[in-house]
C-alpha cells in the first residue's frame, strides 16, 4: 500500500480526527467495561492525541518540507494540545461531562509530542 506524498488527504483525515473528537465529546462517554480502570480516561486521551500528532504530522511535513523539524514538531504539539484545550472547553458545557480536567490536557499534550515523534521515525515512507 502506497500511502499519499500529497498533504490534502492528511489535512482531511485530521479534520475527520477533529470532528470526530468534536461529536465523541458531546455526548456522555460509555467506556466498554475492559477499559474502566483508575486513569482510563488518560490512556485514551494520550491515544487519541497520540494519532493526531502523527495525522497533523505527516500533513505539514508534506506541505512544508524545508520546515526544520524542531519547528514542525512545536507546531505540532502546539496545534494538537490546543484542540485538547477546546475539547477540555468543550465538555465543559455538556451536561454529563466535566470538562476543565488538567489531567486530560497532560495526557493530550504527552500523546502529541509522543505522536510527532513517532512520525519521525517513519517519515521517511512519505519522502
Amino acid at each position: 500500500m502506497r500511502l499519499p506524498r500529497h498533504p490534502a488527504p492528511w489535512y482531511t483525515v485530521f479534520a475527520i480526527w477533529f470532528a470526530t473528537l468534536w461529536w465523541l465529546s458531546s455526548g456522555v462517554p460509555d467506556v466498554p467495561e475492559g477499559l474502566k480502570f483508575q486513569a482510563s480516561d488518560k490512556v485514551l486521551h494520550f491515544g487519541y492525541f497520540f494519532g493526531g500528532g502523527g495525522l497533523f504530522s505527516a500533513a505539514l511535513f508534506l506541505h512544508k518540507p524545508d520546515l526544520h523539524t524542531s519547528t514542525r514538531m512545536l507546531i505540532v504539539i502546539i496545534l494538537v494540545t490546543m484542540v485538547g484545550v477546546i475539547d477540555e472547553i468543550h465538555q465543559s458545557y455538556i451536561p454529563g461531562r466535566s470538562g476543565n480536567d488538567v489531567g486530560d490536557l497532560i495526557a493530550d499534550f504527552i500523546g502529541a509530542i509522543v505522536g510527532a515523534l513517532v512520525f519521525q521515525r517513519f517519515r521517511r515512507f512519505l519522502a
